[in-house]
């Protein structure tokens, strides 16, 4: 008896791990690119590893991991959004505005930053949910609405931020070491890894994603959710934006230009499923640095930051071919 529970437990072991290198195979695959990346710039670069760097490293990838979170969410629904680098401008520009010129409180504009994103996403998800307009065509008119606002309120114009402010400690203070954004993007990494996977709301948005037909017949009320969603990702980017605008000292409307695809690629290099159904925040997580560390790598090398966009682009490509012909075979798109 005790022999058949050994070789019982012996074979539960030896099946673990298969079972989760086949649960979480995307994770593991854009882990190991992860680790290949940090090879490679380690040793083509004298300092790649160095705790200076990977703290930069950190504190400046921290508005890509806050809103790429999000995107997380609104991207295992089966939607996007393309307006999160506008409504990072345009949160950022004001902040600075209502800071320099209007002399408000650094918690008034903190507050009201988060509900200006969040008003542009529910501009999005009303339109989704309610009206049925894809996401690609609902955001992408917002992306240009939201952006050209930026660009009026500030005349194309940087807005300083006043140097005494305790705005600028959430984009610049250090806290045991560590730097604030970091701090703050971290927190945002936790919360958004407990709702999607431990929360109703995240089998809520899982459901809606695998089958938004059978969500509802189910009882899932799916545009109250979808519209959640987009709010989330509005206020993410607003975050993101005042702490770009806070590490910078000063808001543009220039900021945030095309920080929307370093999102996606960020959230499909991490195996969420573009077809919805399928997200992960720790493959999220791996999907940004892996963005951030490609950047910096390059930078070190003295190469032409121009090279980051095909990179980056690259990415995506990768990304998108990965999810329709590895990840997802069976809902690739048909030859001929």
């Amino acid at each position: 008896m005790s022999i058949m529970n050994l070789s019982s437990s012996r074979m539960i072991q030896h099946s673990l791990p298969r079972r989760l290198l086949h649960n979480h195979s995307g994770v593991v695959s854009i882990a190991l690119f992860f680790i290949f990346c940090c090879v490679v710039f380690s040793l083509i670069t004298s300092n790649f590893l160095s705790s200076t760097n990977w703290l930069n490293i950190i504190r400046q990838s921290a508005p890509l991991l806050i809103v790429a979170t999000a995107m997380t969410l609104v991207i295992t629904t089966g939607g996007i959004d393309l307006s999160v680098g506008s409504t990072l401008a345009l949160v950022g520009a004001l902040s600075a505005i209502a800071l320099n010129n209007w002399g408000l409180p650094w918690p008034v504009v903190l507050i009201g930053g988060l509900l200006l994103g969040g008003l542009v996403g529910a501009i999005n998800g009303f339109f989704i949910a309610f009206e049925g307009i894809p996401a690609f065509i609902v955001t992408l008119a917002t992306l240009a609405v939201v952006r050209g606002i930026a660009l009026l309120v500030t005349q194309g114009y940087s807005i300083p931020v006043p140097a005494d402010s305790l705005f600028t400690f959430m984009g610049r203070a250090w806290v045991l070491g560590i730097p604030m954004p970091a701090l703050i993007g971290i927190v945002v990494l936790f919360a958004g890894h407990i709702v999607l996977n431990h929360m109703r709301f995240g089998r809520y948005v899982t459901a809606i994603g695998s089958n938004a037909e059978g969500a509802r017949r189910s009882g899932i009320n799916t545009k109250a959710v979808t519209m959640k969603v987009y709010i989330i990702s509005g206020m993410a980017a607003a975050l993101a934006g005042m702490i770009i605008t806070a590490r910078l000292g000063s808001g543009s409307s220039n900021q945030g230009e095309g920080f929307e695809l370093q999102v996606i690629a960020a959230v499909v290099l991490g195996s969420t499923s573009l077809f919805g159904g399928f997200g992960t925040i720790i493959g999220t997580l791996l999907g940004a640095l892996s963005i951030a560390i490609i950047q910096n790598g390059l930078i070190l090398s003295h190469i032409s930051p121009f090279y980051t966009q095909i990179a980056t682009g690259t990415i995506i490509l990768l990304a998108i071919w990965l999810n329709t012909r590895i990840l997802n075979p069976t809902r690739a798109p048909a030859k001929g």
